[in-house]
């Protein structure tokens, strides 16, 4: 992880510090994405086992607003969630039903541009986000709707309820954008992006969970979180600096004249 802010941080200022195009800009736009998690909890301990599994399809959208410096833009974020969750143990069903959640996410992503005319520029994108869990909805079997971390339907292995903060989230970044310059400075933004979440608090309290129920020291979580996303924006680049002209070349350009004047003197 300290590897990764690494690159993200000094790399685009040593960019930078050679002397490259470099400007400043900021936007706002939209978001439209999903959050697609499959995870198997599994534990053999002395006192029994158990399989559990979570299977959760969720449709995001919101929107953000970003400052971007050339080759590395930062963003703020907040998004709503609409998702179907099924929790079951082999075969049997536990839990299913619809959820809803929002949430509050800061983003870091380093890229490099390529400017294929005066229209188009792409980039491809590396980085991490940080979400902050606002709301945490499920519905009850009776269909009535309550708050995760009220402790009536969940709790961890001391029987106390989760906190909000519990489903807060860290994802690493990849994905790719691409710019459409407007004039005075202007221009549209596409960007597809796709996250992969780390553990999160809730997955480790179960992980608690599973080895106060069998006696496993060591049960196992497998699987991924997958985040899609697609934000389209709009900006506009307040300060632009331009790479400087190629001494020799100038000096190239300033003697050309004098070696003509020369041959025809001659």
């Amino acid at each position: 992880m300290k590897k990764l802010l690494c690159m993200i941080f000094l790399v685009p200022a040593g960019i930078a510090l050679f002397g490259n195009d470099f400007s400043l800009s900021t936007g706002t736009g939209g978001i439209v994405g999903g959050l697609f998690t499959r995870y198997t909890l599994t534990a053999k301990g002395s006192w029994g086992t158990g399989s559990l599994h979570q299977n959760v399809d969720q449709f995001n959208y919101g929107f953000f607003a970003f400052f971007d410096a050339t080759y590395g833009i930062f963003s703020i974020s907040f998004q709503n969630g609409n998702n179907n969750y099924k929790e079951s143990e082999d075969s049997s069903v536990l839990r299913n039903g619809k959820g809803w959640e929002s949430m509050l996410g800061f983003s870091l992503l380093g890229k490099y541009p390529f400017k294929l005319n005066e229209r188009f520029t792409i980039f491809p994108l590396l980085g991490i986000e940080y979400q902050i869990s606002l709301v945490q909805l499920r519905t009850d079997p009776d269909g009535s709707v309550y708050r995760r971390e009220d402790g009536h339907m969940e709790a961890d292995k001391d029987n106390n309820a989760f906190k909000i903060t519990d489903w807060n989230s860290f994802f690493i970044n990849v994905g790719g954008g691409v710019d459409f310059n407007l004039p005075k400075n202007f221009f549209l933004r596409g960007e597809l992006l796709c996250g992969f979440r780390l553990m999160t608090p809730y997955e480790k309290k179960n992980l608690e969970l599973m080895k106060a129920l069998t006696g496993d020291s060591k049960p196992k979580l497998g699987g991924i979180t997958v985040v899609p996303a697609f934000r389209i924006s709009a900006g506009y680049r307040f300060y632009t600096k331009a790479k400087p002209a190629n001494r020799n070349e100038d000096r190239n350009e300033e003697s050309t004249p004098a070696l003509a004047e020369d041959a025809l003197l001659h």
